[in-house]
């Protein structure tokens, strides 16, 4: 725990960027997918990425290795749907903490050895867990306000699971990200506080929200102040925002964000707003541009990449990153 705060006072600290964006490049077939020990699964597996850190681990060594390379001093483990609730859509709900287990693994050996090769710039593995497919806030059923999909308690049980399996496969700190329910990520803040209860243990948390619109708000009606106060009362290692907005679209939110916590700050937006065709056009000469801004005006402490980033992304902002000293953290009365 140490080490990332010392390396956070001496840095702005580089988290990767997508891991969508990267696989989607291999064009992975329904064979690839299920590999061998699958291949006689009877629902189709084509799109659980998670399940990729058993079938293809390879794929999933290289790109955390190529961010590695582009200069990130974290990365996030391929886990972001990796629950009961997300898994059962491809029912695999049994696979939940060998999925977890195994893609902390990987991440973390990977580290290890760019750590080996530069110890005095130690890498980190941050344990993703994703919001789901569900809200505890809202109802999906205009015609039944009242009706929730999911309940607290079944989204803490579901996120105790996760949570023990990415400590035990060697996460060094946890990320409860693109939240877009407040809710949800109270549920997957208390599961980590229980679990470090149970086993003894302290683990830094990052949480990242999710500004949906220009509203300014999550989907589920928070403004930035609001989220805030929501997180707050958990000690953390940094709050910030990720997804739904590029780098531009979400500077207004992030600096107030900054001026209104003492923890430091984080961001991986987009690479951009997508296009007609869902796909990111912004360059990584752009993003660098746009990231510079939040540099300039000294918000954040921790910056990465979301949906279309590339190790390329990452590489650039890195770049940009290292002329300037981390943001100093306010003391917000």
């Amino acid at each position: 725990m140490s080490k990332i705060h010392q390396a956070l006072n001496e840095r702005i600290l580089i988290l990767d960027g997508a891991m969508g964006t990267m696989l989607q490049r291999y064009n992975f077939t329904e064979e690839d997918f299920r590999s061998e020990r699958f291949a006689d699964f009877p629902h189709p597996l084509k799109g659980n990425n998670d399940l990729l850190s058993l079938t293809q681990p390879q794929a999933i060594r290289d790109i955390h290795a190529l961010y590695f390379e582009a200069g990130a001093d974290i990365v996030e483990t391929n886990t972001f749907s990796g629950t009961t609730i997300g898994m059962a859509d491809y029912h695999m709900e049994h696979l939940v903490y060998e999925l977890n287990y195994e893609s902390a693994k990987i991440a973390r050996e990977v580290a290890d050895e760019y750590t080996a090769k530069n110890p005095d710039k130690p890498r980190f593995v941050a344990g993703s867990l994703g919001p789901t497919n569900r809200t505890a806030s809202m109802s999906p059923d205009v015609n039944d306000p009242g009706y929730r999909a999911i309940t607290f308690d079944q989204l803490l049980i579901a996120y105790k699971e996760q949570v023990r399996a990415l400590i035990d496969g060697g996460s060094d700190l946890l990320l409860v990200e693109t939240i877009f329910d407040t809710l949800n990520a109270k549920a997957a803040l208390f599961a980590i506080e229980e679990v470090k209860e149970e086993l003894g243990l302290d683990i830094p948390i990052m949480v990242s929200g999710t500004i949906t619109d220009a509203s300014g708000r999550t989907l589920s009606g928070q403004t930035v102040e609001a989220f805030l106060i929501s997180i707050s009362h958990i000690p953390l290692l940094s709050v910030g925002f990720n997804c739904a907005l590029g780098a531009d679209q979400l500077k207004p939110y992030l600096k107030r964000l900054a001026h209104n916590t003492s923890f430091n700050v984080s961001a991986h937006p987009n690479a951009g707003l997508p296009n007609a065709f869902g796909q990111y056009d912004q360059t990584a000469e752009e993003m660098q541009v746009l990231i510079k801004e939040y540099l300039d005006d000294n918000l954040i402490n921790i910056i990465g990449g979301c949906c279309g980033t590339t190790p390329e992304h990452i590489r650039l902002i890195a770049e940009v990153s290292a002329n300037y000293k981390p943001r100093q953290l306010p003391v917000v009365s």
